[in-house]
């Protein structure tokens, strides 16, 4: 009876010994860990389920609203710039002519960015002239010659005038791409010219007050 307990006993230890450890949990797979969604331009972040978030990575691929927006901002930017060239000789406020050189400097670079997109795109760039239909916040051709004929403190005020006006034109069709686009290089810019621009409208706006 003894050995038989011994034998028992032996064989127990025996399987302790040789028995595998059970596996730890799996930590959670990073396809199914929750993600955090940054929201548009005064929205907050949220959290979204993976399958979810795949679909809100913006597109590596252009659809028409984002090659429309970037032929319409170049004839919006290039009015912007004409208008700016006229600050130098004609204006008497040295904020206004200060604003004016950034906004070349500025909307300058982004023509060139936009241009080079269209055409690795396969895109018509717009001619110089082109018209620019109903474009939000374009200045009419008498506006223009009003802006070129006027000097001093009417210049100023005209320039302010129809600046301002560009610039919400400017946000306007960079809100509607935001929504209707697909590219991300074209989101980043839509959402920079809202930016800037809108900071540019809050200065415009104080020296109105001046004048």
């Amino acid at each position: 009876m003894r050995v038989a307990l011994i034998a028992v006993i032996a064989a127990l230890s025996l399987s302790a010994c040789t028995s595998e450890p059970e596996p730890s949990a799996a930590p959670q797979s990073q396809a199914s860990a929750p993600v955090i969604a940054p929201g548009r331009p005064g929205e907050v972040a949220r959290t979204v389920d993976p399958s979810e978030a795949a679909t809100l990575v913006p597109l590596p691929t252009a659809n028409a609203a984002d090659v429309k927006y970037v032929q319409d901002m170049i004839v919006h930017h290039r009015q912007a710039l004409d208008m700016s060239t006229l600050a130098p000789t004609r204006s008497e406020h040295t904020k206004l002519k200060s604003l004016a050189s950034r906004i070349k400097d500025a909307q300058g670079p982004e023509i060139q960015f936009m241009t080079t997109w269209l055409q690795q795109q396969g895109q018509r760039v717009p001619e110089h002239h082109a018209g620019h239909g109903d474009m939000p916040g374009m200045a009419t051709p008498e506006q223009m010659e009003a802006l070129k004929a006027a000097s001093g403190k009417d210049f100023d005020r005209l320039f302010l005038q129809l600046m301002t006006a560009h610039h919400q034109g400017a946000i306007t069709m960079s809100e509607q791409v935001l929504t209707s686009g697909s590219h991300v290089r074209i989101e980043e810019l839509a959402n920079d010219v809202s930016v800037t621009q809108s900071a540019e409208i809050r200065r415009m706006r104080e020296m109105q007050a001046e004048l």
